[in-house]
């Protein structure tokens, strides 16, 4: 559950969004709106359906994921359903909207839950409308008979809004999206909420304590469902389902003019090509170590850790970041675009007591036009010492696993094209 101090972070970010910005919308457990009217003929005419799960930590979790799928097989027991598990924890559309044509448009699903309403606490509403018009843009392009369904997690310190009957900020921008382009969407938060006023439900409790009795206790981290949490999830995607299913026809979606006419469709990930790299890279085992753990999502992991190594390319576009790791080991990039320093990415922070996914930027919205952009590992070492306070009298410390300048990269992430 360590991904949860991620999410605490970004809603803590979001307590202070600017309501006059972007109004909070009225909180509803359901709105069918356009339906998912092909996938449920698949179902009822037992043929071969594929959903994809794409979200964040509470979706990866072993929790409402599994559960539908298993409800979507015993429900309609002819049909031959499989899942795509799309979910990463600890990231937002902001990722997501890069990494949807692999991650779940390769495995040509016919529904698809999107679930990043968590993650997205910490995102201003203009990006949010960017990053979730243009997952659902890419989505249609690719297949205009492809179903989508929102779907709302709760954290903790989203109650103070849907106990005032809106959804939170995140959720809000979701639904501005979903209502421009009749995306069904199941508010799961919105009940867990009534059952915890109702004093139907504690939300949450350290390990070690239990709720009273009578009470279904939610979470043990303030986000992460328990089993039981879980269980209300599917009874309320379930029921919001059989509703939306009455309402439904099939028939291929019609893509509407942008909600926002700067939304990321075109982002996209590239891969790392040798040439681009100086210096003593190496590309990573897939079969052992961190190339091996990570290789589902990065399946070529470049890994250097001399300084002065660089990765060097020219784009054409508006928008570079990498798709890559940190981790207790991890060090400093130094980026620079068109010649120019513009910051440096540190591949180690507060919660890195292990290696895990992230991403860093080299350009945001730069002028369009052709750029060239050049990471360089830095001799310099991050500040370890906040971490190290934490873990040094734990057993089995090891000083080493928190010594290197190590970079590791995945993906280029870009909206434009790479210049050969």
């Amino acid at each position: 559950m360590r991904i949860a101090l991620l999410v605490l972070c970004c809603l803590c970010a979001s307590l202070v969004s600017d309501a006059a910005e972007s109004p909070l919308l009225p909180a509803k457990l359901l709105s069918v709106r356009g339906g998912l009217g092909n996938v449920f003929q698949k179902l009822e005419g037992d043929g071969e359906v594929t959903v994809a799960y794409f979200g964040g930590s509470i979706t990866a979790a072993h929790g409402w994921r599994p559960k539908t799928l298993k409800w979507f097989r015993e429900t309609w027991p002819g049909a031959k359903v499989k899942e795509i598990n799309a979910a990463i924890g600890g990231t937002g559309s902001d990722l997501g909207v890069f990494r949807c044509r692999k991650d779940v448009l390769d495995g040509k699903p016919d529904l698809v839950f999107v679930e990043f309403a968590v993650n997205d606490g910490g995102a201003q509403p203009a990006q949010i409308h960017k990053t979730m018009e243009g997952i659902v843009r890419q989505i249609w392009t690719a297949n205009p008979l492809t179903d989508i369904c929102f779907v709302y997690t709760i954290h903790q310190g989203m109650l103070k809004d849907y106990a005032a009957g809106t959804f939170p900020r995140s959720a809000s921008s979701h639904e501005r999206i979903a209502e421009h382009y009749g995306i069904p969407s199941i508010c799961m938060a919105l009940r867990i909420s009534e059952m915890e006023r109702a004093g139907k439900l504690v939300f949450t409790l350290p390990k070690g304590q239990n709720a009273p009795a009578g009470k279904l206790l939610f979470s043990r981290d303030s986000c992460h469902p328990t089993n039981e949490g879980h269980d209300v999830f599917l009874d309320v995607i379930a029921a919001g389902l059989k509703q939306i299913q009455k309402a439904s026809k099939p028939g291929p979606h019609k893509m509407p003019e942008p909600y926002d006419a700067g939304n990321w469709q075109d982002a996209q990930l590239v891969d790392i090509q040798p040439a681009m790299l100086a210096g003593s890279w190496k590309k990573m085992d897939t079969k052992s170590g961190l190339g091996h753990r990570f290789h589902n999502r990065l399946p070529t992991l470049w890994h250097g850790s001399t300084p002065g190594d660089k990765l060097s390319f020219t784009f054409k576009g508006t928008m570079c970041r990498f798709y890559d790791l940190v981790g207790p080991d991890g060090g400093i990039g130094i980026v620079t675009m068109d010649g120019k320093k513009t910051g440096e990415a540190k591949r180690f922070d507060h919660y890195c007591t292990y290696h895990r996914l992230a991403a860093f930027t080299a350009a945001y919205n730069a002028p369009d036009g052709t750029h060239t952009v050049t990471v360089e590992i830095s001799p310099t070492q991050p500040d370890r010492e906040p971490v190290l306070k934490r873990v040094r009298d734990q057993k089995g410390f090891d000083p080493k696993k928190f010594d290197g300048t190590n970079l590791w990269l995945g993906y280029l992430m870009l909206r434009g094209e790479l210049v050969k």
